[in-house]
């Protein structure tokens, strides 16, 4: 008796096949960059506009740093390398606008604006709505104004004959030719007047997010004034702050028309920040080439202190 074949069950009818073929690579990532594609079209005509007028003057004004670029007396430029960034820091007159730029900055925008800003913010937490509205006109009024008007209602009040000197005459205290013995700090005082509006309408917005039952339970605890706000206040807005001090700073570097209007850069490049000694350089001496590299040596300015300001508001997250 033959034995009977061996009867091939279910298991084996159901023994799984080969795993099927995954799509390469590379065509997934073409399908996910088609399905992208339509995002970034309605951008399309912004990145045109920012490579136009952003990226494609940058690139020229680079090109143009590393010639001998002149407004007058030159029949063709020609390549120098390094030489005009070589003269800059040899330059005592560049040192010096290097020197009053930190200066105007630390003052103005840093210690001025920012401490200023956030004690007005502060106060008017606590005043009444009519005094809010009066001092925030104010503040605001100056921050409005046209740089070059602000400048010279700055230089009357400043000058010799100005208000301030009419003020301290009045007082029997002795008076000062204040564009000329101190003008670095009478246009750091210009510059804190006019742009101090920003930083408040800031802080304001910031202290008004925190919650209320914070602070009024510091002050249950015990806690002072001066102690709620280092202690809550100051850690809840610190972003504010940080963003604020960026943006300031920022604009305090380019202060051109405020400084021109008071002082020139006067007496003797006493208040001559960077962006009056490019001009010098470029239009009042012709020299093109030289006045962009210091142009592109600010630009690499503000660059350091956005990414130490970008770096500080990383690390709070």
């Amino acid at each position: 008796m033959t034995a009977a074949a061996p009867h091939a069950g279910p298991d084996l009818a159901k023994t799984p096949g080969p795993p099927a073929a995954s799509p390469p690579p590379s065509s997934s990532g073409r399908r996910t960059l088609r399905r992208s594609l339509p995002r970034f079209l309605p951008l399309t005509p912004a990145l045109a506009l920012l490579l136009v007028f952003l990226a494609g003057p940058i690139a020229y004004c680079v090109l143009i740093a590393f010639t001998d670029l002149q407004l007058t007396g030159q029949a063709q430029e020609s390549f120098v390398g390094v030489d005009n960034f070589r003269r800059a820091f040899r330059d005592d007159a560049f040192l010096n606008a290097v020197w009053l730029t930190l200066v105007f900055t630390v003052l103005s925008a840093l210690v001025g604006q920012n401490t200023l800003g956030l004690a007005l913010a502060a106060l008017m937490q606590r005043a009444s709505k009519p005094v809010r509205t009066l001092a925030g006109g104010v503040v605001v009024t100056a921050w409005v104004l046209p740089e070059v008007v602000a400048g010279f209602l700055l230089y009357a009040f400043f000058r010799r004959e100005g208000t301030l000197n009419a003020v301290l005459e009045f007082l029997h205290l002795p008076s000062q030719k204040w564009l000329f013995t101190l003008p670095i700090l009478a246009v750091s005082f210009a510059n804190v007047w006019r742009g101090t509006a920003f930083s408040m309408l800031v802080y304001s917005a910031a202290l008004n997010e925190i919650p209320k039952e914070i602070t009024e339970a510091a002050e249950v605890d015990g806690a002072s004034g001066w102690r709620r706000m280092w202690h809550v206040t100051l850690p809840m807005i610190r972003r504010s702050i940080g963003t604020t001090l960026m943006l300031n700073t920022l604009q305090t570097l380019s202060v051109f028309g405020l400084i021109w209007v008071m002082t020139r850069g006067g007496p003797g490049g006493k208040s001559q920040t960077l962006p009056l000694f490019m001009y010098e350089q470029a239009f009042q001496n012709s020299l093109i080439g030289y006045g962009t590299a210091v142009a592109l040596l600010l630009l690499l300015v503000g660059s350091l202190f956005s990414l130490l300001y970008m770096r500080l508001l990383r690390t709070e997250v």
